[in-house]
């Protein structure tokens, strides 16, 4: 029987180059524990830390990984799933969080400080498991797009952050102008 679900995505891990989760996000009800999480992750990081392909099958399912100096990106799938599907959702959350972090190379660190952008790139990726977009660009540019709404805010109603962010932009603006 073929499978015509949109939930395609079981799990979209970033592991670094010791094993350990940097991020993890898990879609549906295989591996609901913090326990059962962690030895998928260490089984899947054990199998994959040596190996020089890009997919693997790992306890019934499709695995699609890519590595970059110290830091590993794992887009998890059922075993029905098409791996180009699965491949291109890989390529686009990889392209989008290497934009993003254009400044830096794409590796632990940069990523742990730019953790909310990668969490947000992955949010506009994926949700639910149901793949919303394979375009970096255009995940880039929802990631990256700075607020309009903000502008509108008056400065007592403002978070702090928004407030100085507000601040600054305009700030910016009286220099170039």
């Amino acid at each position: 029987m073929v499978n015509l679900s949109l939930y395609s995505i079981k799990a979209v891990i970033l592991l670094d180059a010791e094993g350990n989760r940097v991020l993890a996000k898990y879609y549906g009800t295989e591996h609901t524990s913090v326990k059962q999480q962690k030895l998928f992750e260490k089984g899947l990081f054990d199998k994959t830390k040596r190996a020089q392909g890009e997919v693997i099958l790992y306890d019934n399912q499709v695995v699609l990984y890519r590595s970059n100096i110290d830091i590993f990106f794992y887009v998890v799938g059922s075993m029905e799933e098409n791996e180009l599907i699965l491949l291109s959702m890989l390529n686009a959350f990889y392209d989008a969080v290497s934009t993003l972090l254009s400044r830096y190379q794409v590796e632990k660190r940069s990523i742990m400080d730019n953790l909310d952008l990668v969490i947000l790139c992955l949010d506009e990726t994926v949700d639910g498991g149901i793949i919303l977009e394979t375009d970096s660009n255009a995940i880039v540019s929802r990631v990256s797009k700075p607020r309009m709404d903000m502008v509108d805010i008056p400065f007592s109603e403002q978070t702090l952050m928004q407030a100085y962010q507000t601040a600054k932009d305009k700030f910016a603006n009286q220099l170039l102008r």
